[in-house]
């Protein structure tokens, strides 16, 4: 393969480019700093400000993703604790495995589908769904820029919804079969 070319596999496009974007923005950057002193000094002390505020937020996204990282293997045990007469267990494992869950969701597809063959209930599996809307990395930035009472509400009303979502389907689904 040519370094001309993109990677098929992981779509990354070769080294070469990406030091050559580095170069020219680091020439952009030094020409705005010898035009535009004043310019480029607010730029970087703006720059500076935003990163302190916004580090706590970082770190704690990374520990977000630490933590759901932790809980990657559970999805075994899912299928066990989700069957039918699970109760208010299986609601419960199914809401916080979906906001535990994290990447893209055809992944979650096939796994589902076969915990569903193995007994797992249509509305814990819906359920699950619907919760993986919360996504715990970005709840910090979310306080940050909407405030913490809107983060919590909103939360809140997304894990209420996913149980009414989750029993909706149930009943849906039970009357087409």
């Amino acid at each position: 393969m040519s370094e001309k070319q993109d990677n098929p596999v992981t779509g990354r496009r070769s080294a070469k480019k990406g030091w050559l974007f580095l170069a020219a923005t680091c020439v952009g950057y030094g020409l705005v700093f010898l035009l535009f002193p004043e310019f480029g000094r607010k730029g970087v002390a703006r720059f500076g400000q935003m990163a302190l505020e916004l580090m706590p937020i970082f770190v704690l996204v990374f520990v977000f993703l630490w933590l759901t990282e932790l809980f990657s293997g559970a999805t075994a045990v899912l299928a066990r604790l989700t069957g039918h007469g699970s109760g208010l267990r299986g609601w419960l494992v199914a809401i916080v495995a979906g906001v535990l869950s994290h990447g893209p969701i055809y992944p979650w597809y096939p796994l589902l589908r076969n915990m569903r063959d193995q007994g797992m209930r249509p509305a814990l599996v819906a359920a699950f769904l619907y919760a993986r809307s919360i996504k715990l990395p970005w709840l910090p930035l979310m306080a940050f820029y909407f405030g913490t009472a809107y983060m919590v509400v909103l939360t809140g009303w997304i894990l209420v919804f996913s149980v009414l979502h989750g029993w909706l389907v149930e009943r849906i689904t039970d009357r087409w079969q």
